[in-house]
């Protein structure tokens, strides 16, 4: 079971980030974002 889904689009190279606990992973630049970001 993944804990990994697919979300948003990354807002630099627009592939579909992963939602990991609080934080939305880009594969190809990291963590974007994450649950403080209160702009999201």
């Amino acid at each position: 079971m993944s804990e990994a889904r697919r979300g948003r689009p990354c807002p630099l190279c627009e592939e579909p980030m992963q939602h990991r606990h609080c934080k939305y992973v880009c594969p190809e630049h990291g963590v974007v974002y994450d649950c403080s970001d209160t702009f999201w």
